[in-house]
């Protein structure tokens, strides 16, 4: 199989959230199994600033009309882990700050920006020869792909019967944009109706990648059932379940080798399960280094990602009191939304040596809080797949979940009698319901041998892409087929 993998973002060169890390090591899984893979990325100021002497020119220059005038991308080129990586080069519209936009909001040539990455994917593709069987989408910045494929190089002797399968990673974000955009992006105005881009008077790029691509997926299997809610649908549930019978939720994957207590040099002792003496260690070390107080015995919470809504901070913030007079600790790294920046660093003043708050983000920083914590938070309203409790697991930190998306897909309730179960989890998104799910955490941690064994059996639990890359091969399959001519 013969694939293109085409994302906005990829770990190593540069990432704003999971889909960087999906990016990066769905491919590698790929390439593992014998597959041949391309992955396809815009050549980002971050990129040419932090890999410049990684990069190849192919000297291959593709031109396009685009927003009124034709426009001109280079093609660069290099690797990441053994996958070649196509990097789509336009300074004008990648060589900013941010990938997507700044504080202040998104750039508002968005629309344009990655409708011209799309349509030059599709161009190199061409020029370089590739042969692809499969081109996979990921969120709204890809979702033309598709779009253009199939209404700009149906009879292309070269792309004619590629298949496409387009990924949800976060139905929120759809790349909605006023219609009058349309002609100006290289599309015809018999695309502005229900069953095409239209959506309530404007244009939907997610909605056009899910039409018209062969294939659907999203990253758990719950996921994949919740969007096609009214609830979590965000006004394409209907569009959703009509494309039933193509829409599949395969679990995301963590790259086991990256995540590995036993390796990780980012963290202060490297263990395994069977010497789980030095997670303590990494758990006093890290303690002290973030003003927490080492000498209480109870356990330590951490949390990392996102400060926004989705995430869940407004239920920490109202359970931190209650945590501190059990005696636990928190420490949480992230950033987002000022208010919740302002009312988690409230709590950090208010409980001194009880909570660390770290605005901002560092690799070596989650390192150490996935190593050193004793449990790990995530109380999301909604989370598509999820990738912290995974790597909570790998390192033995237990998590404590709310019953959502693919965290309802990856833990279970421990239950102490049988042994079965890896986290805790609680399923209204109430604080008082939260709150006994950590005192049931809080109850199991009080009795070592128990706890231990929660322990280890967290770390024995296999989240790595090996099977979610051979499923992804079927619909690969199944998306070929299905774009065949005739």
């Amino acid at each position: 199989m013969r694939i293109a993998f085409c994302s906005s973002e990829m770990a190593s060169l540069a990432k704003v959230g999971g889909l960087a890390d999906v990016t990066e090591s769905l491919p590698k899984a790929l390439a593992g199994l014998g597959e041949d893979v391309w992955v396809f990325l815009p050549l980002y100021k971050q990129i040419w600033e932090g890999h410049s002497s990684e990069l190849e020119d192919t000297g291959l220059e593709v031109s396009l009309w685009m927003d009124g005038e034709v426009r001109r991308a280079a093609i660069w080129k290099t690797a990441v882990q053994g996958v070649p990586v196509y990097l789509v080069d336009r300074r004008e519209y990648f060589y900013r700050d941010h990938p997507y936009g700044t504080p202040e909001g998104d750039y508002p040539d968005n629309p344009y920006r990655f409708a011209f990455f799309s349509r030059t994917v599709l161009e190199a593709i061409r020029a370089l020869g590739l042969g692809v069987d499969v081109i996979h989408c990921n969120d709204w910045e890809t979702a033309l792909v598709p779009v253009y494929l199939e209404h700009c190089y149906k009879d292309d002797h070269e792309l004619r019967g590629v298949g496409t399968i387009f990924t949800i990673h976060n139905l929120a974000y759809q790349g909605v944009f006023q219609k009058e955009i349309l002609p100006r992006i290289g599309l015809d105005w018999s695309l502005f109706h229900m069953e095409a881009l239209e959506y309530y008077g404007n244009i939907n790029y997610l909605k056009g990648g899910i039409i018209f691509s062969q294939v659907v997926s999203t990253v758990s299997p719950t996921y994949a059932k919740e969007i096609q809610t009214e609830r979590f649908g965000y006004g394409l549930d209907g569009v959703l379940r009509k494309k039933a019978d193509r829409l599949f939720g395969v679990l995301n994957g963590i790259d086991y080798e990256e995540w590995d207590p036993a390796t990780d040099p980012k963290i202060y002792v490297n263990y395994d399960r069977e010497h789980l003496e030095a997670k303590y260690e990494n758990k006093n070390r890290l303690r002290g280094e973030e003003g927490l107080l080492v000498a209480l015995g109870g356990p330590l919470a951490g949390m990392v990602g996102r400060l926004v809504e989705q995430k869940g901070v407004d239920l920490v913030h109202a359970v931190v009191g209650d945590m501190v007079s059990m005696g636990m600790q928190l420490i949480i790294l992230g950033s987002g939304e000022k208010r919740y920046h302002d009312m988690l660093l409230e709590l950090q003043d208010r409980y001194k040596g009880m909570v660390s708050i770290n605005i901002g983000y560092s690799d070596e920083l989650a390192s150490k809080i996935y190593a050193g914590c004793d449990l790990f938070f995530m109380p999301s309203r909604y989370e598509p797949c999820g990738l912290g409790q995974m790597i909570a697991l790998r390192y033995g930190t237990i998590p404590v979940v709310r019953a959502t998306g693919g965290l309802a897909d990856t833990i279970q309730e421990y239950n102490p009698d049988t042994g079965e179960g890896n986290g805790f989890v609680f399923r209204a998104f109430k604080p008082g319901e939260f709150l006994a799910a950590i005192q049931r955490a809080h109850s199991v941690y009080g009795d070592k041998e128990n706890w231990r064994a929660l322990v280890r059996g967290a770390m024995e639990c296999d989240f790595s892409w090996g099977a979610s890359a051979k499923r992804y091969l079927e619909l690969y399959e199944m998306a070929k087929r299905l774009a065949a001519p005739g």
